[in-house]
């Protein structure tokens, strides 16, 4: 059976410099509740990639559900952000890293 995960890539949007804690604190505390319901597996900012605030890497059973979460994201609700979502097969050894 094929294992994915699925990532997501918050981009600066143009308002993103009037970002403010409290918004961030929402966005901490959307995170803190998809990582106690299972539903991340990896997420942090980006340093060095211009135009890139961070990652999100999702664990979960569709594409779609991925997608949903990606739009209830603060950043990307309220505005200051967009995103990209691409799907990542995984390579590991337990399917013999694909081959």
């Amino acid at each position: 059976m094929e294992k994915c995960l699925y990532v997501m890539t918050i981009k600066r949007g143009k308002s993103y410099n009037k970002v403010t804690k409290a918004v961030i604190t929402r966005h901490v505390e959307n995170l803190k509740r998809l990582d106690a319901d299972g539903k991340i597996e990896l997420c942090g900012p980006l340093k060095g990639c211009p135009g890139v605030a961070g990652l999100v890497i999702f664990k979960t059973q569709s594409y779609e559900e991925a997608e949903s979460l990606c739009q209830v994201e603060p950043l990307v609700a309220e505005g200051y952000a967009t995103y990209t979502l691409a799907t990542l097969q995984v390579a590991d050894k337990e399917n013999n890293y694909l081959l």
